[in-house]
């Protein structure tokens, strides 16, 4: 037996429209019940519900207040509604969370966060989640990086794209967000993960020139500098190919100089200032 409708009462305190409650009324019927219902009575309330949640939360300056009010009205109808509607996804596989954190419209992200039951590590289709997202988006006011963080701490962020196998950090590394990266390290990010070509973090900062986001992730403990790709290519090696040479003697520095010396060394150590084997340099010089 399913729910019985609601009082008119309720149907004034949530603000909804006729139509639209009669459709939430639908699809809360289809959640609870043992038996499928009829398609096309469902199909029509999902797509009504979908078109308004869409509208009202996923464009570039959906208002708080008002996404705000709409979770709280489908929290009153029902909490499982909520979380049903909450992470409805369009045609793309993307829902309000992916198009808040696109827009950069963290005052939404927020609102969303709150109700505790996003699916923060729900891919779209092109196998991206909201938290990979973060990492390209643009922060506008000063409490937009708190919210960025409690994203960051819900979800998984070294989760990996299914197409590329790229993480979080890695498209943040390489589209040079060093305040992304540094979120991303401190909740914990792996650093030495690679995608579908083997590439790491430090490989993307090193193609595309990033010295200072290259820093960063040498000062992680567990970057392992000697990893390589597909092609055999290290980090340093692809500094050397890519001109990147002060980033190539960072990296050189960090292998010979960043370790405890030997037990059996005599004490002499080269020089932090010479050139790193394979570079332009000391290839001129027939090293």
């Amino acid at each position: 037996m399913g729910k019985t409708p609601l009082a008119p009462t309720s149907r004034c305190r949530t603000g909804l429209s006729p139509e639209l409650l009669a459709a939430c009324e639908t699809l809360q019927k289809y959640l609870e019940s043992d038996t499928p219902l009829p398609i096309s009575p469902q199909k029509a309330a999902y797509t009504l519900v979908l078109q308004d949640w869409l509208q009202l939360s996923c464009h570039r300056e959906a208002a708080p207040e008002a996404v705000g009010g709409r979770l709280a009205a489908y929290r009153a109808l029902s909490p499982r509604l909520l979380e049903f509607i909450l992470n409805m996804a369009d045609g793309n596989g993307n829902t309000a969370l992916h198009y808040s954190v696109s827009h950069s419209n963290f005052p939404v992200v927020q609102r969303l966060l709150e109700t505790g039951l996003c699916n923060v590590d729900k891919q779209n289709k092109a196998g991206y989640t909201a938290i990979m997202l973060t990492a390209l988006a643009a922060t506008r006011a000063d409490n937009d990086m708190a919210t960025i963080q409690q994203l960051l701490q819900l979800g998984d962020v070294n989760a990996k794209a299914s197409q590329a196998g790229q993480t979080a950090l890695m498209l943040a590394v390489s589209h040079g967000r060093q305040d992304m990266v540094r979120a991303l390290l401190a909740c914990a990010a792996d650093v030495n993960l690679q995608d579908a070509d083997g590439s790491t973090a430090l490989m993307c900062a090193c193609e595309h020139g990033h010295a200072e986001i290259a820093r960063l992730l040498l000062a992680t403990p567990a970057c392992h500098v000697d990893l390589a790709d597909h092609d055999g290519s290290t980090a340093l090696s692809i500094a050397l190919e890519a001109g990147q040479n002060d980033i190539a003697v960072m990296l050189y520095a960090h292998m010979n100089f960043a370790k405890p010396p030997s037990p059996v060394s005599d004490g002499c150590a080269p020089s932090p200032h010479m050139t790193p084997p394979g570079s332009r340099q000391s290839l001129a010089r027939g090293v």
